[in-house]
């Protein structure tokens, strides 16, 4: 998905007012910050301990003791969910780093250099993104085998080649302008001229496409985590959850329900808030969609 913002100027005021009548911008916002501060609470406090088990307590049912019921070991789901809400955005949010810090300066080098060696960098990256993060986990894993930092990897060398498109679509965008013209009219190398006016000038179209990337991280992270090549247990993972809860669904449907409805949920706030941020600050993207 790539985006091209064309932003006037305005005060920040004003940004936030439209903003807060964006009905998007607005339930992403929420739903973002409350899944932020639930990972952040889980730091420091969970309802339950997610390493001890009570086998006693195994598939117990929705309750005022366990809002969420428990699991087949006896953890409190809500205390999992919480956990793994902070493996999720942590996995997601450094892959989503890597990428965006290896692919935008990799796309506006090659915007900015043009001719063969962009030609060569986008066949180059062109085949780094014929491998999806799934494919790129399990060779990291055969090698290095199963674990959130593979999970990372994998993810982030994913996200690079995507960053690089978006990245050289908007410098390409960029690179015609008269105030480029008017830099390179002033001696400026091409280095100067992407730092000083390309990127910031791009950089709220790698805004919106890093809340995609983000909540495409959270998506991925779940998948790899479902097929074991995430986060490994004792350590709770929304995918892993799934996982143990797929055979489990006539006896206990609440161990499979609640991981799913955090992973939807997540995922829904990220993509509202992504949109709402691109309809705030480019009215047009809304009717080009």
């Amino acid at each position: 998905m790539t985006l091209h913002l064309d932003i006037p100027e305005e005060t920040f005021s004003s940004i936030l007012a439209k903003a807060f009548r964006n009905t998007a911008f607005v339930t992403g916002f929420v739903i973002t910050v409350l899944i932020l501060a639930m990972a952040i609470v889980s730091y420091v406090w969970t309802p339950y301990d997610v390493t001890k088990l009570i086998i006693a307590d195994k598939t117990q049912g929705p309750s005022p003791a366990h809002w969420f019921g428990t699991d087949h070991f006896g953890r409190d789901i809500l205390s999992m969910i919480m956990v793994g809400a902070r493996n999720s955005i942590a996995v997601a949010l450094v892959a989503v780093g890597i990428g965006m810090g290896i692919g935008v300066p990799l796309g506006a080098f090659a915007a900015a250099r043009g001719g063969l060696v962009d030609e060569a960098l986008m066949r180059v990256n062109d085949l780094a993104f014929a491998f999806p993060a799934l494919l790129s986990a399990i060779m990291i894993t055969a090698i290095f085998g199963p674990g959130a930092v593979n999970a990372i990897i994998a993810i982030g060398i994913f996200n690079i080649p995507v960053f690089a498109r978006v990245a050289r679509a908007g410098a390409l965008a960029i690179w015609p302008r008269e105030f480029i013209l008017a830099a390179r009219a002033a001696g400026k190398s091409s280095t100067q001229i992407t730092v000083e006016h390309v990127l910031p000038n791009i950089a709220t179209l790698l805004l919106v496409q890093g809340t995609i990337q983000f909540a495409l991280g959270i998506l991925a992270e779940a998948g790899l985590s479902y097929l074991g090549l995430g986060a490994q247990p004792p350590m709770p993972s929304w995918g892993r959850m799934l996982f143990d809860a797929q055979t489990r669904m006539v006896v206990a449907p609440w161990m499979a329900i609640f991981p799913g409805m955090a992973i939807v949920i997540t995922v829904l706030g990220l993509n509202l808030l992504g949109d709402g941020i691109a309809d705030i600050l480019d009215p047009k993207s809304r009717r080009q969609r």
